[in-house]
């Protein structure tokens, strides 16, 4: 007996093929190759690909990406190596842009987490190396200069949310210093003239994240005084200390109406802070974040205003970098892509109180 096709075009055996797809759209076997190799742009009219595209939805069929690989040399799988995924809340984000975009582009992504040990950094791509991955993404979890690990070099690489020590390879980060001139013409725009900053340290994010601050107030010729510039570090704790060391005991009449927090969580601490102070929130004193902290920041008395870090478009971005890079053959330049920090607007903004 021959094998035939069944009622949805799938011939008998099970699992559809590319000719089942061919056979179901009324196009030629190479015709559905070249959609999903990539190659229809030029080849195939937008019509023809969405035809073939309809069919291979309606039989469930996707390209075996064993078999493309053999023909590719390619595993259809990237690596990413990060140094501390468990403890950050933001690494979901990430991860989820850089798998989601891998996925589009049939490939999977195994992912490693250092712990930020250098040698198990080394031993991880050394690993995924053997494996024979196409290309691996090392994401930092705070924005900083990072060692690029061994064996990074022997393969197509990109980082997310740090820069390499070297300079060596094509990182993806958050515009920090945009950043902070978005924050600070939120409270410019509100009428705010009084302004300060609680929370960071030393770090590239605080550094460029005041620089930028900076460079909004100086356009409207206002100036932070050196003593309104209170750094404390970036945890719950460093704000409460900020904002009493800021506020407690001012006179109402001199001290801010606007305060930028190194992140959510410094905002978090400044909020609890000025509550204890009996100063309201945004009526007397706006505050405004970064970061956009899951869970944290919608979540606060009053819902936080915040500037967010964008993740999860660094991790999209790094994984088309790197697939990109893939397809192409070629190694991307070892520049850098800043990706744009959006502000998300809550409650705890307000217009500056009357003098």
């Amino acid at each position: 007996m021959g094998g035939g096709a069944d009622s949805n075009g799938i011939t008998a055996g099970g699992r559809p093929t590319s000719r089942d797809v061919a056979r179901l759209a009324g196009v030629s076997h190479t015709a559905v190759s070249f959609v999903f190799n990539g190659r229809a742009e030029g080849n195939l009219s937008p019509a023809t690909q969405e035809r073939i595209r309809q069919a291979a939805a309606r039989l469930g069929y996707r390209p075996d990406p064993v078999a493309r690989g053999l023909r590719r040399r390619r595993t259809a799988v990237i690596g990413l190596v990060t140094d501390e995924i468990a403890s950050s809340p933001f690494a979901g984000r990430l991860l989820r842009g850089a798998m989601e975009t891998a996925w589009a582009s049939d490939h999977l992504v195994i992912t490693v987490d250092s712990g930020g040990d250098p040698a198990k950094e080394d031993a991880a791509v050394a690993e995924l190396l053997d494996r024979r991955v196409d290309g691996i993404i090392y994401a930092a979890m705070s924005l900083r200069r990072v060692r690029v690990p061994e064996g990074l070099h022997r393969t197509h690489s990109v980082l997310a949310n740090c820069l390499p020590e070297d300079d060596s390879l094509p990182a993806v980060i958050p515009a920090e210093r945009a950043g902070g001139r978005t924050a600070a013409r939120l409270l410019l725009q509100a009428g705010h003239r009084r302004l300060a900053v609680v929370g960071g340290q030393g770090d590239i994010a605080s550094v460029e994240r005041l620089r930028g601050f900076r460079d909004a107030l100086r356009a409207e010729g206002v100036t932070v005084p050196k003593e309104w510039v209170v750094r404390t570090g970036g945890e719950i704790t460093s704000g409460y200390e900020g904002a009493i060391r800021l506020l407690d005991g001012a006179d109402p009449h001199r001290r801010p109406t606007g305060v930028f927090c190194y992140n959510d969580r410094v905002a978090a601490g400044t909020l609890h802070a000025v509550t204890r102070l009996g100063i309201a929130v945004p009526g007397e004193l706006s505050v405004v974040g970064y970061d956009d902290q899951e869970h944290m920041a919608a979540f606060l008395t009053p819902a936080l205003t915040t500037v967010a870090l964008p993740h999860r478009a660094m991790g999209e971005a790094a994984a088309r970098l790197l697939l990109d890079a893939i397809d192409t053959g070629r190694t991307p330049p070892a520049t850098v892509r800043r990706l744009a920090c959006p502000v998300v607007s809550r409650a705890s903004v307000g217009p500056a109180p009357t003098p």
